[in-house]
């Protein structure tokens, strides 16, 4: 069945769709030999598809995995200014894999990493608004900021659902979001007067950190799979 290239390689493990898309544009795909461009269909089963002369990888099984990002890392598989990747971390796991979302650099924590293009694209996409979870050390009037963060927000114009913030110690705050903008939990405590000293990501979703430990990695359960694939089915029905 003939399909769009770019959710072919996506499917195949070659890069998410998007990055797909930049593959294609830089006309490092051949289909039966010829160059092909973004939009071009064709059928993985009849016809030839190359990248960078090599044929796709066949349909196997993928590499789902859960990371507990240090700080000090991004959240790339390369950096231009020779920054310690999250890719580094994961090296060992026998399969080339990309982060799904980001932590900044100075973030750590839940980070999955895998190969499933689909699966990717669906937890990327703005209609999946699972829950995410983070302890934040903050300081600053806590008390004055509470009100702020569990209210009405919005960040470069568009509105936020509201978060959910509890006190878990002192200076320390659990807060559970359903969007991921960029470093959205570090503008929002900005934004109601605290100052973020450490932040860190222990929950997405029905997956949680545990007791992992920190720049360890293991992959996911068939049972966390399929909580996940769940809680991205109920967020876009």
């Amino acid at each position: 069945m003939e399909e769009r290239l770019q959710k072919i390689l996506s499917a195949r493990g070659v890069a998410s769709r998007r990055a797909a898309e930049t593959i294609l544009d830089a006309g490092r795909v051949t289909v039966n030999g010829q160059t092909a461009k973004v939009g071009d269909r064709a059928d993985p089963e009849r016809d030839e598809i190359r990248v960078d002369g090599r044929p796709l990888p066949p349909l196997d099984r993928r590499t789902y995995l859960v990371l507990n990002k240090p700080r000090g890392y991004v959240t790339t598989l390369s950096d231009e200014k020779g920054r310690r990747t999250v890719a580094q971390l994961v090296a060992g796991c026998g399969a080339r894999v990309w982060p799904v979302g980001r932590l900044d650099l100075d973030s750590e924590g839940l980070l999955i990493l895998t190969d499933d293009g689909e699966l990717t694209q669906k937890l990327l996409h703005p209609s999946h608004e699972v829950e995410k979870e983070y302890h934040v050390w903050v300081e600053g009037d806590v008390e004055k900021a509470l009100p702020i963060l569990r209210g009405p927000l919005s960040l470069d114009g568009v509105p936020l659902h509201p978060a959910q913030v509890k006190i878990l110690d002192a200076g320390v705050l659990s807060v559970t979001i359903h969007e991921g903008r960029n470093r959205q939990v570090r503008r929002m405590c900005a934004a109601a007067g605290l100052k973020v000293r450490r932040l860190r990501r222990v929950r997405e979703g029905s997956l949680t950190l545990g007791n992992l430990k920190v720049g360890c990695w293991r992959p996911l359960t068939a049972g966390e799979l399929s909580h996940l694939l769940e809680d991205e089915t109920k967020t876009s029905t």
